[in-house]
């Protein structure tokens, strides 16, 4: 049993070994593009806030018109971000590569969460591969090497969360990260009340721990704003709805159908907020009847955001990358060949907001895709025992498995 114990161990070290050497590479690939290419629009109007924070600061900068610019709607942390960058890129570093880096670097820890997360509740060979996956996904390459923005970091904070409350039996250090993922982007806000009924499952002491660590940093951030410009925040990031192209999902088929402006109106206006609704009740149901599962509810809950996005930036479909290999290797496979396609040829098009009929064919395929997807996911999830500690079934599997065999399983199940 000792052997075999060393054995396991010696080939999860190497699992995660081949998993960082991929991250590591992907990283690589990520920064030559950030370094080497203009970028989208965004890069420049992220250079324009950069310096419209050394002036304004990241408080007051809510209640500016920034002309020439779009409506300033990053939460606080994004601003702190933003004036490092800055300060780097006045010592001579390029802010063009400078502000793809925070992505990039985010998805190459993503893919060692992944990593972690999947190898716990399948075999091995699958949470290799949906690491690499994570890795190598060209919808997280061209968005974060290319495109840059903050999602990337987002989701990523979100996903270490899940995995330090349920997997590293790390509440306080779980709230911090949860608070973080909202701090430098305000969309993984629908994962926060499933990450609370996460806590909760684990008993009063994790969520006084979670719940502190969570407080404790989200006061921090936001606090001052709130206390100085609230309604300013409020309007610019908290109510902030994305633009006014119909490029995606519900809206594109609605638009695509002919179906009347009101209800087009609806589903952009308090037809969003139902959306999120929905979300989150997912989310919450799927960790409380599977605590176990939370990284899986926490992955449904973003799919879930972006399937009924009425949103389309190219950026966004980040949202649901990872979350699809958190979910299988073969619903990750799919998503980032299919909208990986949506989003090389997007960037390459005239515009990134502007899609043309192909890519336009592209992303609605991919809709479906994640639409399967997301129903997989919670199949999978509702399939495992509702108690027992998440890597229960897979130790078991490998301890009364033949030397030298995996137990077969996938990312959730």
């Amino acid at each position: 049993m000792g052997i075999r114990m060393w054995c396991d161990s010696w080939n999860v070290r190497r699992a995660r070994a081949v998993v960082l050497v991929a991250a590591a590479v992907g990283l690589l690939v990520r920064m030559l593009i950030a370094a080497n290419t203009p970028g989208p629009a965004d890069v420049r109007f992220f250079q324009g806030f950069a310096k419209a924070l050394t002036v304004y600061g990241p408080i007051r900068i809510y209640e500016q018109p920034l002309p020439g610019l779009p409506v300033y709607n990053h939460p606080p942390l994004a601003g702190w971000m933003l004036l490092g960058l800055n300060g780097l890129s006045e010592l001579g570093m390029s802010f063009g590569t400078l502000i793809r880096s925070p992505a990039s670097i985010a998805d190459f820890f993503c893919a060692l969460v992944v990593f972690e997360i999947v190898r716990r509740r399948g075999t091995l060979r699958t949470a290799v591969a949906c690491g690499i996956g994570v890795a190598f996904s060209p919808v997280l390459i061209a968005t974060s090497g290319y495109h840059g923005n903050t999602d990337s970091v987002a989701i990523t904070f979100a996903f270490a969360a899940a995995y330090l409350l349920v997997d590293r039996k790390a509440p306080l250090a779980a709230g911090v990260a949860a608070a973080l993922s909202i701090g430098i982007k305000f969309v993984p806000v629908v994962a926060i009340p499933v990450l609370f009924a996460g806590a909760l499952r684990g008993g009063r002491s994790v969520l006084v721990r979670f719940t502190a660590g969570f407080t404790a940093l989200t006061a921090l951030i936001w606090g001052p704003v709130l206390v100085t410009v609230p309604e300013n925040l409020k309007e610019n990031v908290l109510e902030y709805a994305g633009g006014g192209y119909r490029l995606w999902g519900l809206v594109r088929f609605a638009d695509v159908l002919g179906l009347p402006e009101p209800f087009i109106a609806f589903l952009r206006g308090e037809g969003h907020y139902l959306s999120v609704l929905i979300c989150v009740a997912v989310g919450v149901w799927l960790a409380l009847v599977r605590p176990t599962q939370l990284p899986g509810a926490v992955a449904v809950t973003l799919g879930l955001l972006l399937l009924l996005s009425t949103a389309s930036g190219l950026q966004y479909l980040t949202w649901a990358a990872a979350a699809m290999f958190v979910i299988g290797f073969w619903e990750g496979l799919a998503y980032s060949s299919v909208l990986g396609w949506t989003a090389v040829l997007g960037y390459q098009g005239r515009s990134p907001v502007r899609w043309s009929e192909t890519v336009l064919q592209l992303g609605a395929a991919g809709w479906l895709v994640l639409a399967v997807g997301l129903v997989s996911g919670v199949r999978k999830i509702l399939a495992t025992p509702p108690a027992g500690p998440p890597s229960s079934l897979a130790e078991q599997a490998s301890a009364t498995a033949p030397r030298g065999s995996q137990p077969s399983g996938s990312a959730v199940n």
